[in-house]
């Protein structure tokens, strides 16, 4: 005899809140998050907050289906044992970089299991790899830096340039005096 699930108007309503959860971020980490105090996940989920992000301890069986309804599958691998699922929007570098500070802060209690960023599917590997490149603030500000050297460059020759027609003036007054 194969177990059948019940279907029941709980479990439905379950399922519709985490998929319209869910649907409100496009970026999903799943770790496993035995071992860890409570302080440590108010202090994760405070960081969190800070950049427009969340952590949510999901039911395995609800997440699956609510994944799999937004068209997320293959997730089952991740979606074993307890699974805290952290859900970034805007800034999901920034995220990353919270999610695996944290697991190196708590001595690898929290473990990450891979994750969904920018719409590619990460193993735990590839989030660390992701958490180390550089973020959108410091894109941005290489960028700057890399567009304000030339004229920059530029206004430094010509004052130096300047100096150097004023000290050469000034050298020919000190000659002439004598």
């Amino acid at each position: 005899m194969e177990y059948q699930t019940r279907i029941n108007e709980t479990k439905e309503a379950a399922v519709k809140q985490l998929k319209d959860e869910f649907s409100q971020y496009s970026g999903y980490i799943f770790a496993d998050y035995r071992g860890l105090t409570v302080a440590q996940i108010t202090d994760l989920r405070k960081q969190l907050r800070a950049k427009e992000a969340a952590c949510r301890v999901v039911k395995n069986r609800y997440a699956k289906i609510a994944f799999k309804e937004l068209g997320h599958d293959g997730l089952d691998s991740q979606m074993v044992g307890p699974t805290a699922v952290v859900l970034a929007n805007n800034d999901q570098n920034a995220v990353a970089k919270i999610v695996v500070e944290t697991q190196k802060s708590s001595g690898d209690k929290l473990k990450i299991r891979g994750g969904i960023l920018d719409g590619e599917f990460f193993d735990a590997d590839q989030v660390v790899a992701y958490s180390k490149l550089p973020g959108r603030l410091e894109l941005i500000s290489i960028l700057m830096a890399t567009m304000k050297a030339p004229v920059q460059k530029l206004a430094a020759t010509l004052l130096a340039y300047k100096d150097k027609l004023e000290g050469g003036a000034s050298a020919e007054a000190e000659k002439s005096e004598n």
